[in-house]
């Protein structure tokens, strides 16, 4: 296990000579002081940035050693660890030594019209796409506002980085998940974690509080951002109001043009009409004030994602300093008793989770079911409890030397190993019990939580072997490609899946009609295998939602339009009637229809 910090959280030095008054250098010290890092641009990128020829110049040994200084402590603080994107050569340096120098940048460029310009179609589409819902329309509105943030970026001198890239395509992948599910909760983690990656990508954040403070950090930058974008229209608008004018008065033109032939298109051919209408979002006086709302949120986020991007607050310069190590003894006891539980634990669950139904009944006395909704939780908070006695035991490991390291991952890494057969023996349990009583909503997001948990105990013992510089951020991608996977795969079309191929298999009990009847229409394909009444039955609210539903094309998710062919081509029949008694049946998720238990899953 790392028993030290990584190298990107380990607080910046303090030059040498600080202290002292500085002295004149020679012209070979001069030259290298003015010579780019080897992580920055080269000179003729830094010429492109803003930098002016005198600037760049390199100095003549007669001249003041004023500048020759401020070039050295601009390599220097160019080259601090914080952000996989390096400003070039000629940005301003902070002057104080500060908390708030280690954080903030120096102040971005003026804003370019490349970046106006996308911020304020990112507004644009905002208003016009938004207000109907969440589908498609937001993968469109975040590419312009990715533009924004890009041409930002460049005009400030920021390099991509390969981290940077991946955040940034990590985040726009999860925008796919509304695109195709119709169901709300793996919607809302996409968006939840689409964000947090967005704002990784323009932070470049790669230490642990990086990346936890990184992943809001976008939230900081709206108000500097608003303010810095106010401030480059006045700056542009006062040096080019003859191009504001001709810009004007080209785009009323165009206008014109395109309402008036537009018009007389439509009205030439219906089926012209008809394209035109279903691509040209409805507006209406009663949706003014919500979408000049999203028109409001859209420019704000624009405009922070750019500054952002241009100016990024360096989380990196947040240090958590490691606590006093421990003695070995004492460090080690607890851990290696704790190590003994877990052996002992997992003992009997080798025995008794694979040795069968009739086993798990002679040591028990219960069944399947009862056996697995028994310890499911404590299992889960056992791994959870786990992960934080292992942040505990690095922060106060010893560190002596090499004998030190080798016993934290002596100590260490059979913990992990033990806690990874908990997560197994905890997924088996679930297992039963979906096998027994069905999968529920509640049921598959906790167990996609706990193989999570297992993934990020691997990267843990991945670290104590190869070093613990890439963990946060593996962390990070791990948990994003977890919301990822688990959007893609429908969750609401497995359980639909899952319950439908138990009915037909004719296992114990009737498919729970009141339960999958709130599904969403994702689960239309598989809902629509079963026979009447059944099918109509679980199908007549979602078949209300969706074909009385007008959502235009762009608010409207690939799962949803699916669920509406399949209905139009067959929809559900009679009136409801003869659902009240349809999967009522026997027993319901382990308990009897009289039972008034409640099931916590």
């Amino acid at each position: 296990m790392p028993d030290q910090p990584s190298e990107a959280s380990r607080p910046p030095e303090k030059p040498r000579g600080a202290d002292t008054p500085p002295t004149p250098e020679p012209p070979a010290a001069a030259e290298a002081a003015g010579t780019p890092a080897a992580n920055e641009p080269g000179p003729s990128e830094a010429r492109t940035v803003g930098a002016t020829p005198a600037d760049t110049a390199r100095p003549s040994p007669a001249q003041p050693s004023d500048g020759r200084r401020q070039r050295a402590q601009a390599a220097q603080q160019a080259g601090q660890p914080g952000s996989p994107w390096q400003h070039g050569a000629g940005a301003p340096v902070a002057k104080d030594d500060g908390m708030t120098a280690r954080l903030r940048p120096p102040p971005p460029p003026l804003i370019r019209p490349a970046v106006l310009g996308s911020v304020l179609a990112t507004a644009l589409l905002s208003a016009l796409l938004l207000s109907d819902g969440l589908a498609v329309n937001l993968l469109i509105v975040a590419v312009p506002a990715a533009l924004a943030a890009f041409f930002a970026a460049q005009a400030a001198g920021r390099l991509l980085r390969p981290w940077t890239a991946t955040w940034a395509v990590g985040g726009l992948a999860l925008l796919a998940v509304p695109a195709l599910r119709d169901a709300g909760w793996p919607t809302f983690l996409a968006v939840v974690s689409a964000f947090a990656l967005g704002s990784l990508a323009l932070h470049g954040s790669r230490s642990w509080p990086g990346v936890l403070i990184g992943s809001l950090g976008l939230f900081d930058s709206v108000v500097p951002g608003v303010i810095w974008g106010v401030r480059g229209i006045r700056a542009r608008a006062s040096g080019s109001r003859a191009n504001w004018g001709a810009t004007l008065r080209t785009t009323a033109v165009a206008l014109v043009l395109l309402v008036v032939f537009g018009t007389l298109f439509a009205s030439a051919d219906a089926a012209f009409a008809e394209l035109l209408g279903s691509l040209m979002p409805e507006a209406s006086v009663g949706t003014g004030p919500w979408r000049t709302l999203l028109f409001a949120l859209g420019l704000a986020g624009a405009l922070a994602a750019a500054h952002a991007a241009a100016a990024p607050v360096r989380w990196d310069g947040l240090t958590v300093r490691p606590g006093k190590p421990r003695g070995r003894a004492e460090w080690a006891l607890p851990l290696i008793v704790l190590n003994l539980l877990f052996a002992a634990f997992i003992t009997l669950q080798l025995v008794v989770l694979f040795g069968g139904y009739d086993k798990v009944r002679d040591v028990t006395g219960l069944s399947h079911a009862e056996y697995a909704r028994q310890g499911f939780w404590q299992l889960l908070w056992a791994t959870l409890l786990t992960l934080l006695v292992i942040a505990l035991a690095l922060r106060w490991a010893p560190r002596g030397g090499t004998g030190d390291r080798t016993l934290v991952r002596s100590v260490l890494g059979p913990l992990c190993v033990l806690t990874l057969v908990v997560v197994a023996s905890a997924l088996r349990r679930m297992d039963l019990y979906v096998d027994e009583y069905g999968l529920t909503r509640l049921r598959i997001s906790v167990a996609a939580m706990e193989l999570w948990l297992g993934v990020v105990l691997i990267l843990i013992l991945a670290a104590g072997v190869f070093g613990a510089r890439f963990l946060p951020r593996a962390v990070a991608v791990s948990a994003a490609a977890g919301v990822l996977a688990f959007g893609l795969l429908s969750p609401d079309g497995l359980i639909a899946e899952q319950n439908v191929q138990r009915f037909e298999d004719g296992r114990s009990t009737p498919i729970d009609i009141d339960y999958v009847k709130n599904l969403s229409a994702d689960a239309v394909p598989a809902l629509d295998r079963l026979p009447e009444p059944e099918r109509s039955c679980a199908l007549r609210i979602i078949q209300n939602d969706v074909l009385h539903d007008d959502t235009p094309w762009y608010a409207t998710s690939w799962g949803e339009a699916r669920a509406k062919e399949i209905l139009e081509k067959r929809p559900v029949k009679g009136d409801g009637s003869d659902c009240y008694r349809v999967g009522r049946e026997g027993t319901r998720d382990g308990y009897e229809p009289d039972d008034d238990g409640y099931d916590p899953y």
